[in-house]
């Protein structure tokens, strides 16, 4: 492994959050003054295919990365675009059922899924007055 796709992993690891390209290429600018926002994101993308970190793509913000690999569910705030994991257990597949009723339905071979939750984060909600 290249050391600047070292120095990326680790900023990913290390960021306590799912930062964007652009936060991530802030990081890494600060021990590789020279590296371009192109590289990271092409090394991002390579560690993503790779399997070493994960790719969000939030419908409500811009793409993320999260150095968890393991299934986990995610929520985003659609006002201020905080994602955190979504701390609920995976080992028992809830959609397992629906998932097998599909494959029965369209007679695709289904492998998984994705879900997303959103709404908005405690500090968005403290600012609208809602808690």
């Amino acid at each position: 492994m290249t050391r600047q796709r070292e120095v990326i992993l680790k900023e990913v690891r290390d960021s306590g959050s799912h930062p964007t390209a652009d936060e991530i290429y802030e990081r890494v600018r600060k021990k590789i003054p020279r590296i371009s926002l192109g590289t990271v994101y092409r090394n991002l993308e390579l560690l993503a295919s790779s399997g070493l970190i994960s790719r969000l793509e939030p419908e409500h913000t811009q793409m993320r990365f999260d150095w968890k690999t393991s299934d986990h569910y995610h929520i985003t705030c659609i006002r201020c675009g905080t994602v955190e994991d979504a701390d609920i257990k995976t080992s028992d597949n809830p959609f397992e059922h629906l998932e097998h009723a599909l494959g029965n339905l369209t007679k695709y071979g289904i492998f998984g899924h994705k879900l997303e939750f959103v709404g908005l984060c405690k500090k968005c909600r403290s600012e609208e007055g809602d808690i």
